[in-house]
């Protein structure tokens, strides 16, 4: 047994020295030899910069085109006060933060019944059922799916009137 660990052992020794580069001691000669000189460095001209010229802008005073236009431009939803919330309803725990803020995090279904999980941003986990209100827009939720949670918001027109907006809470939509 021996015998055979000592063969191994000198065929392996023979395997790695039949590895070494002959030519290996030059090329480090020549990689010193750059070292020491790398040579002159190359100059390159650098491209004439335009002279900056302002454009006007003449369309500061209309409506930005990234925003959504207010619901009070809608004629008909500023008499809508029938949609107004009821200012004697209690506010829910969720209605002090806004839509943005809140996280669905799961749905359960217990005897058929389904409640939604809802994160709020110190990281509390409130249960909530169709029928409880989120959100800072009076958002009344109207129906879980497994995978969401649909609400009915109560938007003031700024006319004094108001317009319901649906909106919607996803599972997908954590990042």
């Amino acid at each position: 047994m021996s015998r055979w660990l000592g063969g191994a052992v000198t065929l392996a020794t023979l395997l790695l020295v039949g590895c070494a580069d002959p030519q290996l001691a030059s090329l480090d000669r020549e990689l010193a030899a750059i070292r020491d000189d790398p040579g002159p460095t190359p100059e390159f001209d650098l491209p004439a910069v335009p002279r900056y010229e302002a454009t006007p802008y003449r369309e500061a005073d209309r409506r930005s085109p990234f925003r959504p236009q207010r619901p009070e431009s809608d004629p008909t939803a500023a008499g809508e006060d029938q949609l107004a919330p009821d200012p004697e309803r209690p506010r829910e725990p969720l209605e002090a933060y806004a839509l943005e803020e809140l996280v669905l995090v799961g749905v359960l279904t217990v005897s058929g019944e389904r409640s939604a999980l809802v994160r709020a941003p110190g990281g509390q986990v409130h249960r909530l059922r169709v029928g409880n209100y989120l959100g800072g827009n009076h958002g009344r939720i109207v129906a879980i799916t497994p995978a969401s949670v649909q609400l009915v918001e109560l938007v003031p027109t700024g006319g004094g009137g108001w317009v319901e907006r649906t909106t919607r809470l996803s599972l997908d939509d954590e990042t």
